[in-house]
């Protein structure tokens, strides 16, 4: 019983780590670099961002944590499930360091595309494993939709300068 807890917490806590590093290495761009960015009218607060991940970094914890157990945790059987799940938490990692930290919308342009995907099938994956696994990742689909079209906008306004595309 006490073991599975520490899975619980384990496995739901997990997200966090990479969003957690993502902001800290990047907290410094987003006064100084972030904010001076042409954004479309409907672009969340900055303060909304902290809390909806919190949320949705929790979420996908516990839902990757019901998958694992659900599949008898680590074995043959899991490899696929988890396997889109850490791809697409890696991607998701990726992100605020090639926007924030390298500035290249390009760059995070593809990797949230690519994520997309991933998310899509991991929630497809989980669907047939846990449906509450699944039903937990929603939020997250919409929220990233959300981030690939203000993505898109910003990349679409914010041209790089030639300088950089000569390089």
């Amino acid at each position: 019983q006490g073991r599975m807890w520490a899975y619980t917490v384990g496995f739901t806590v997990l997200p966090h780590l990479g969003g957690f590093l993502g902001w800290f290495m990047n907290r410094k761009e987003i006064p100084a670099w972030y904010e001076q960015l042409k954004k479309p009218s409907w672009c969340p607060s900055p303060r909304m961002f902290p809390l909806a991940w919190t949320v949705l970094y929790t979420g996908m914890g516990y839902a990757s944590y019901l998958v694992w157990n659900d599949l008898g945790g680590c074995g043959s059987k899991t490899i696929v499930p988890l396997g889109l799940y850490g791809a697409q938490l890696a991607l998701n990692w990726a992100w605020p360091p090639l926007f924030f930290g390298a500035r290249s919308l390009k760059l995070a342009l593809i990797d949230i595309l690519c994520l997309d995907c991933l998310a899509i099938g991991t929630t497809c994956a989980w669907y047939r494993i846990n449906t509450l696994a699944a039903l937990l990742l929603v939020p997250y689909l919409g929220w990233l939709g959300m981030a690939t079209c203000l993505t898109i906008c910003i990349w679409k306004d914010n041209p790089e300068p030639a300088a950089a595309k000569r390089e």
